[in-house]
């Protein structure tokens, strides 16, 4: 899928207020060049690509916001989604995506906002944001908080609990999620995975990890089971990440990782002793 390259550069234009021989001269590209595009002759490179959005971004204009902010006025009755690719998705959606290892396993893997999925994907140079709106009308779903239950299914589907795979409590997990086609639960990053281990490996407590968890508030996803989910998928929009908006959410990620860990420590702390150790719970 590509851009929408030419309705961008007529919005950056007019939202900048300046002609097509201006915006020209300001990115460095011929003045033709832009009046190709703006009449559809022609589709720009890459190099082009970027010249004009990283322009637009650093003059303000946060045109991937403002597309949020707008599908979502437009569509109040749909869900509206957000997949931050690494590279351009091939094909239709599949539901066979990614690595078996990750949250809940293979799966089509989408966020809440734009930012939460700009973020997660933000240090790939080709990377790019899907905008994404989703029919859930006749879908079975299986929802998760951050609470021991969604530790446990994080932990089982990143292969660190296969010596309790057949305790009563890892086979219930799996049975809320087999029949299902999608999950909604809560995002557990590398970060907060290591914090996880900790618990499996029995060094904190449910209590502890719970809190920890929670103090890193990543948000929520939506995980695509099914051909059935994903063809309740509709793709409204393939938007562009410019070097310099990818180098703001990796400034945001780094701060939140900072205040993150340190609310992780205070939790850590405060919340020493209390609960069960992994050994209680699988007993």
């Amino acid at each position: 899928m590509k851009y929408n390259i030419k309705e961008d550069l007529r919005l950056i234009r007019e939202m900048l207020n300046i002609s097509q021989t201006d915006l020209a001269d300001n990115v460095g590209i011929q003045q033709r060049t832009i009046v190709r595009i703006e009449n559809n002759d022609n589709y720009p490179s890459n190099e082009t690509l970027e010249k004009i959005y990283n322009y637009a971004y650093k003059k303000g204009i946060k045109l991937n916001d403002i597309k949020e902010m707008l599908y979502k006025e437009e569509n109040p009755d749909s869900k509206i989604i957000f997949h931050g690719a690494r590279e351009e998705i091939q094909g239709d959606i599949s539901p066979f995506y990614g690595r078996k290892t990750n949250d809940f396993g293979s799966g089509f893997y989408c966020g809440e906002t734009n930012e939460q999925a700009s973020s997660f994907i933000s240090r790939y140079p080709n990377s790019s944001v899907y905008m994404i709106k989703f029919d859930d009308s006749d879908l079975k779903k299986a929802t998760f908080d951050v609470n021991q239950e969604w530790m446990l299914a994080i932990a089982y589907h990143r292969g660190t609990l296969d010596d309790y795979k057949d305790h009563k409590l890892i086979k219930s997990i799996v049975r809320k999620i087999e029949n299902v086609d999608y999950v909604y639960a809560p995002i557990a990053d590398n970060r907060m995975y290591r914090i996880i281990e900790q618990f499996i490996d029995g060094y904190i407590t449910d209590e502890q990890c719970k809190h920890c968890l929670a103090a890193t508030n990543l948000g929520k996803q939506y995980v695509f089971l099914t051909e059935k989910a994903t063809s309740k998928l509709d793709i409204l929009e393939r938007c562009y990440l410019s070097h310099a908006e990818r180098s703001h959410y990796q400034e945001i990620k780094e701060a939140d990782i900072n205040d993150g860990d340190n609310k992780v420590k205070l939790a850590m702390i405060k919340y020493k002793n209390q609960g069960k150790y992994i050994g209680e719970i699988l007993s």
